[in-house]
């Protein structure tokens, strides 16, 4: 699936656009729609972007998630993070608003982006509003791209408050409502997502890091599913269930951290999400017959 780094968000605006000072932790920008749309349609295809963004669109559009389609006309705010992957489908070829994408480190200085419901999953995501509403964040939306051009020595500051009143202000509103997709088709599409996901935590490189999905109803939630259905799909089109899947993937994980680093038995068992390191090792022993220890130090066949 194709990641879209900030370096590739960058490529489709003129040059003159793309200045922002690195002199604060983390990214921040802001954009008019109508400034860096690109001519034409683009063919269906989902990716997953390394930061986070916040739209304002005004004209008509198609959100498409790992199991459902979000129609809007009028003016919308679409909130999407890093971790689920989308496609959005431009229907009208006038559109206009605001756009701002930032990097997790930009906003964590005060708050875990995260813990937002807006960038929690597609349910929340999507959120309709009326004329007068429109108004108000468009003036949320001036009021940052106005500080950003200026030099007060704490602009980044003002934004990240702005910008979290822009998210708490859309929280307390109704999202709108998908259109499920059907058939085989979205099966396919949704284990492809659910792999895509399960793939991304991986390779873990420091023994702070932790993987964040670690069961079925974690990656349904994810993907706004119920859990029955990822379940179905995945062994519609897999043969394999999804436990096993991500059971699979996590041992394989297990075994290059055994061999390849020094990090001890607790350091590897945390990274995997175990919470105790006796359960990762009846984990490991149940999957290869080994202890975690004996694993690390068997020589290889």
């Amino acid at each position: 699936m194709r990641i879209v780094e900030l370096d590739t968000f960058y490529k489709h605006f003129p040059e003159e656009d793309t200045a922002v000072s690195s002199k604060h932790l983390g990214h921040f920008n802001i954009f008019k729609i109508e400034d860096i749309l690109t001519p034409g349609g683009s063919k269906l295809s989902y990716s997953r972007r390394a930061f986070y963004k916040v739209s304002l669109v005004v004209g008509h559009s198609k959100i498409h998630y790992a199991d459902q389609c979000i129609e809007v006309g009028g003016s919308v705010l679409v909130f999407t993070n890093p971790m689920v992957p989308y496609f959005w489908e431009r229907i009208s070829t006038e559109q206009s608003g605001y756009l701002c994408v930032f990097t997790e480190e930009f906003f964590n200085r005060f708050e875990n982006v995260k813990d937002f419901a807006v960038f929690q999953d597609a349910a929340n995501a999507i959120i309709p509003l009326t004329t007068a509403e429109s108004t108000y964040f468009v003036g949320l939306f001036e009021k940052m791209a106005h500080e950003l051009k200026g030099d007060y020595a704490f602009k980044y500051d003002l934004i990240r408050n702005q910008l979290t009143e822009l998210i708490h202000s859309a929280q307390k509103m109704r999202p709108a409502v998908g259109t499920p997709h059907t058939g085989s088709n979205a099966a396919e599409r949704t284990t492809h997502l659910f792999k895509e996901l399960l793939e991304r935590q991986f390779p873990i490189d420091l023994s702070s890091q932790v993987i964040q999905l670690r069961s079925a109803a974690d990656f349904a939630a994810q993907l706004n599913l119920h859990v029955n259905h990822l379940n179905k799909s995945v062994r519609e089109i897999t043969g394999r269930t999804t436990s096993q899947l991500i059971s699979g993937r996590i041992l394989q994980e297990a075994k290059v951290l055994l061999k390849s680093t020094d990090w001890n038995i607790a350091e590897i068992a945390w990274s995997l999400a175990f919470k105790e390191s006796n359960h990762f090792s009846a984990f490991f022993k149940s999957q290869t017959g080994l202890s975690p220890a004996k694993f690390r130090f068997a020589k290889n066949d």
